[in-house]
């Protein structure tokens, strides 16, 4: 499927993210211009304070610019109130995060259920049990987290994340807290949402398996987009590009 016409998921357009004031002052982010087309997985990379989690949370409106403009959806929410971005992520935004954030007193399918009762409606009949049928957990809508493995978590947090079909998906750190089994399944997960349903994902990840999931890796330092590469690319050259960025970091800090 051609996109050469779609406009993209979210787009950052100069976007500088400033934290305290004065001598104070540290840019997170610096005049960043960075676009996630419709139906793509990326994968954001970089050392510790390169900007990744800024990025994320500005990205996804969790967290406003200071200046630049940040478009989820083809809607500027520079200029919207937080009532009204509140809503917009709720209907255009889902999140997986790496401890999972389900509510312990729900069942696994009502978590589900919570971002769509949380956006104004009930839920179709059978909806919640197919989209947990997605993620391999029909079987498990009853039980509660503590019943449920971590990696089984992770999934009901995907599928409560893809339940109103969000423009994209936003993932930190998704896999950070599990085994390799587990966490294979989830980055299997995220990769099928893309292929089998268009959606659009973002992930910040500092591991290269993970980021080989994706169809680019964005690697970032000082807030700045530094280096790409386009997927698939392999585990070993994303390994290399990052231990560069390190080296560099290091080599500046010395």
């Amino acid at each position: 499927m051609t996109r050469a016409h779609t406009p993209p998921a979210v787009e950052l357009i100069a976007v500088t993210k400033t934290y305290g004031a004065g001598e104070q002052a540290v840019i997170a982010l610096h005049e960043l211009d960075v676009s996630f087309p419709a139906g793509t997985f990326t994968a954001v990379m970089g050392p510790s304070g390169s900007g990744k989690s800024t990025l994320l949370h500005c990205a996804a409106g969790l967290d406003r610019a200071t200046s630049g403009d940040v478009i989820i959806d083809g809607i500027p929410i520079g200029g919207l109130s937080e009532r009204a971005l509140t809503k917009l992520r709720r209907s255009r935004v889902g999140f997986v995060f790496q401890a999972f954030n389900l509510i312990g007193a729900l069942t696994a399918a009502q978590n589900v259920a919570l971002p769509l009762r949380l956006a104004g409606r009930s839920p179709a009949p059978g909806e919640v049990t197919a989209m947990l049928g997605e993620v391999g957990l029909a079987d498990r809508a009853g039980h509660r987290p503590s019943e449920l493995s971590g990696g089984q978590q992770q999934r009901v947090a995907i599928a409560r994340a893809l339940v109103t079909r969000p423009a994209v998906l936003f993932a930190d750190e998704p896999t950070g807290a599990l085994d390799a089994r587990s966490g294979r399944e989830v980055l299997r997960l995220l990769r099928a949402a893309v292929d089998h349903h268009d959606q659009t994902i973002v992930m910040v990840t500092h591991d290269p398996l993970a980021a080989a999931h994706a169809d680019r890796v964005l690697f970032l330092a000082d807030g700045r987009v530094v280096d790409s590469l386009a997927g698939p690319a392999g585990v070993q050259e994303i390994a290399v590009r990052t231990a560069r960025l390190e080296e560099a970091r290091a080599g500046v800090a010395s």
